[in-house]
């Protein structure tokens, strides 16, 4: 799988390398609406090519000019305070602080998995523009837990972004993401953000919990045709998650035979930590993310209701 898709990736992510670290003379105020419309019309054009694409080469072919066309948008003048709202793949989260936004998108493959490209756009006080490309290393990753850079990053497609604040220091941020697997499996995902001398660093410890301790980020895996709910509930201040058991006690260890067990559990924000609470009461409607991300290359898998 790996030959098959070498030069295809290899093109990618040279396009991904000349994101590093690009610059743009601006201050913010400024904007270039008709400018930024014309890249939005063609980057959607282009996204229609990808997803539709009949195999992998044609895909990555067109998710190559994706890439290209998006760095000379956000090189535009006053990009950053362009929305992308019109590019209904491409999730777009703001830091809180507007200190810098993160965009992330998925590419369906022949096999049945999934490769994620995304980047960091930084904003400054001076007005220049920084972007960091985040190259999908997965594969490569021996560790699962490992802290990785922008450059070996454990792509996924991040649909919340919650500040976690320590007072008198710089504040990371839980990522929640979706991380299509295989054709038997999913995953999603509790990452952590922070930026260490200026550069992005994905994966921290700060979860506390009596098994496990010293996790670098959360992997839920689970049987890909059940939904799962992993939402931040703003009202208690906690990252709220279906508790996923297997289907017997055989199955353990086995994720494809993984789902909810109809109970929930929870990480509250606390002291710059995340400390796991079990057996949460879930008060509010089920997130429309539970079943938004089951199978997007395959529109007629329905999700399993679980309550």
């Amino acid at each position: 799988m790996i030959k098959a898709l070498s030069k295809p990736m290899v093109l990618v992510m040279a396009l991904c390398c000349a994101m590093t670290m690009v610059h743009a003379q601006h201050s913010f105020p400024l904007t270039n609406t008709p400018s930024m419309a014309k890249y939005q019309d063609s980057l959607i054009r282009i996204s229609d090519q990808a997803e539709n694409a009949a195999n992998n080469q044609a895909r990555f072919e067109a998710n190559a000019n994706f890439i290209k066309t998006l760095v000379e948008a956000l090189k535009t003048p006053g990009s950053f305070n362009q929305n992308f709202d019109s590019l209904k793949r491409v999730s777009t989260l703001n830091a809180p602080d507007k200190s810098f936004r993160l965009l992330t998108w998925y590419l369906p493959v022949d096999d049945g998995g999934y490769r994620y490209f995304g980047a960091i756009q930084m904003a400054s006080k001076d007005g220049k523009l920084k972007l960091f490309p985040l190259i999908d290393g997965t594969e490569q990753l021996m560790d699962p837990n490992a802290v990785t850079s922008n450059k070996n990053w454990y792509g996924a497609y991040y649909y919340q972004m919650i500040p976690v604040n320590t007072n008198g220091k710089a504040p990371c941020y839980a990522l929640l993401g979706w991380k299509g697997n295989n054709r038997k499996k999913s995953k999603k995902v509790i990452e952590v953000l922070s930026f260490e001398n200026g550069e992005p660093s994905f994966g921290k410890a700060i979860f506390v919990q009596p098994k496990n301790p010293g996790l670098n980020r959360i992997i839920f895996e689970y049987n890909k045709l059940n939904s799962m709910t992993l939402t931040m509930d703003k009202s208690v201040n906690m990252i709220v998650f279906d508790h996923l058991a297997p289907f017997n006690e055989e199955m353990t260890g086995n994720f494809e035979y993984y789902a909810s067990d109809l109970s929930f559990d929870a990480y509250k924000v606390t002291g710059g930590k995340l400390k796991l609470v079990e057996n949460v009461e879930l008060k509010n409607d089920p997130n429309e993310m539970d079943e938004l991300y089951i199978d997007p290359k395959d529109k007629k898998i329905q999700a399993i209701k679980k309550l």
